[in-house]
């Protein structure tokens, strides 16, 4: 196997472990948010319980991922070399900006909202868990702007040719607020929300489902569950923006996510489908014209299909594109769907006698996970062969000097250690999902109850 393809394993592997985490620290920061602040304005003590136990899971969360993130960065000076000297100057700027205005406000309230409990008053232990929250969504924002700016660069000039060029900023803040970058955070950030929020409904439901926990578990379903309805409908709003960006900005990934050929005739919107690369036809169930509408409101207007641009500048992996895109939308649509039903057995006062309904919800966890992962998939693959979108292409990316043999041995390593990551990280948050919310301090009843 070549260089090129190895390195862009091993990156992608990595980053796929890395976004774990962060969507759930992010999730799970908000849902804390909340809680604390209900505590504070209610005084209630189930509020305070919940908070403390978010939190406990929240640090397990937090600390696998800095510490899986820093992988990444090696990677751009080792195996990417050339990629990393033509953007430098922008992710530089974008990285610097993390480092000061993120992981700073994060770094600056992290210790008091884990160790401030009794320390200071609730008012300020509350400033410090949305502090946390806010550092953990400024730190997305840099990362998204950095990426989003290789999907449509902007404000920027190039200096040098060949292997020795390289982007300047020439504006910030058109580098900042690229064509793509804004509908790319907020997309980010409610597919983060999704994460936390039914990972907070999974650990609820599986409570109610045994009969554990029942009164908290009851608020903080309903918390969550708000949570999740709000964000699973305002997504599909971001991923239309998003889709309209991309057919502007990206035409040729717009048109491997619907397996659209036809070098300019109306586009079809498919439901579930295969794309036959060979015969370039995709066999699925599909609304004709349907692409065409969302982008034109018009079902006869032409889509520029991926015959319309030449072979060496259209993603080579079409049928994985479209898996992938459409696997984020099923997984979006049944979230509303499941969310929806929900609230109806709310509304009608039946939330929690449906056990079949909280056996969904145990298993919920893992679909907005799934749909981060398979979003990005998307993006990046539909992106390809460039690396920097119409400027350097991935092929010419990588670094020269590193050999296959040595990627090959650190992806192995990396496999090792990541797994060991992971199986921690499933050790500590079933140990304290079993444990449960309550301290025997707490309530002594409800701990000796379920220990």
């Amino acid at each position: 196997m070549d260089v090129e393809i190895l390195a862009r394993i091993q990156f992608a592997f990595t980053v796929a472990f890395h976004y774990i985490y962060p969507p759930l620290s992010i999730g799970i920061g908000l849902i804390m948010v909340i809680m604390e602040g209900l505590y504070l304005k209610t005084g209630k003590k189930e509020y305070e319980i919940l908070t403390r136990f978010w939190l406990k899971i929240f640090a397990i969360t937090f600390g696998i991922g800095v510490a899986t993130g820093i992988i990444m960065e090696f990677e751009f000076g080792t195996n990417w070399a050339v990629y990393s000297k033509y953007v430098g100057d922008i992710f530089g700027s974008a990285l610097a900006a993390e480092g000061l205005f993120a992981f700073g406000l994060e770094s600056t309230f992290l210790g008091i909202l884990l160790f401030g409990w009794n320390r200071v008053s609730p008012r300020v232990h509350f400033i410090s868990a949305l502090g946390v929250f806010l550092g953990s969504m400024f730190s997305a924002v840099w990362i998204v702007v950095a990426n989003s700016w290789q999907q449509t660069p902007a404000g920027y000039h190039i200096v040098g040719e060949g292997l020795n060029a390289r982007a300047e900023v020439t504006d910030f803040w058109a580098m900042v607020l690229n064509p793509s970058s804004v509908d790319r955070i907020i997309h980010t950030w409610q597919g983060a929300f999704l994460a936390g929020a039914f990972l907070v409904l999974s650990v609820h439901a599986y409570y109610l489902y045994k009969g554990r926990y029942i009164v908290i578990s009851k608020k903080a379903f309903k918390i969550a569950l708000s949570v999740a309805t709000i964000i699973s409908l305002t997504q599909l709003l971001s991923g239309h923006s998003s889709a309209d960006g991309v057919s502007v900005n990206q035409p040729a990934k717009l048109a491997a996510m619907e397996g659209h050929y036809e070098k300019s005739a109306p586009a079809d919107l498919y439901l579930l489908g295969w794309v036959d690369n060979e015969t370039q036809e995709v066999t699925g169930i599909g609304l004709p014209g349907g692409l065409s509408f969302l982008v034109h409101q018009d079902f006869n207007e032409a889509i520029p299909g991926l015959n319309a641009f030449p072979k060496d500048e259209i993603p080579p992996q079409v049928n994985a594109v479209f898996q992938f895109y459409h696997i984020m939308i099923s997984i979006g649509m049944f979230l509303i769907a499941l969310t929806l039903y929900a609230c109806y057995l709310w509304w009608r006062g039946k939330l929690f006698d449906k056990k079949w309904v909280l056996r969904i919800f145990i298993f919920s966890a893992i679909l907005p996970q799934i749909a981060n992962q398979v979003g990005w998939f998307t993006a990046e693959m539909g992106r390809q062969p460039w690396v920097v979108y119409g400027h350097l292409k991935t092929s010419e990316a990588f670094s020269q000097e590193v050999s296959s043999n040595q990627i090959l041995f650190s992806l192995i390593l990396f496999l090792v250690v990541y797994t060991i990551l992971f199986l921690l990280f499933i050790y500590s948050l079933n140990k304290k999902i079993k444990h449960g919310p309550y301290t025997e301090a707490q309530n002594p009843n409800e701990f000796l109850k379920h220990v």
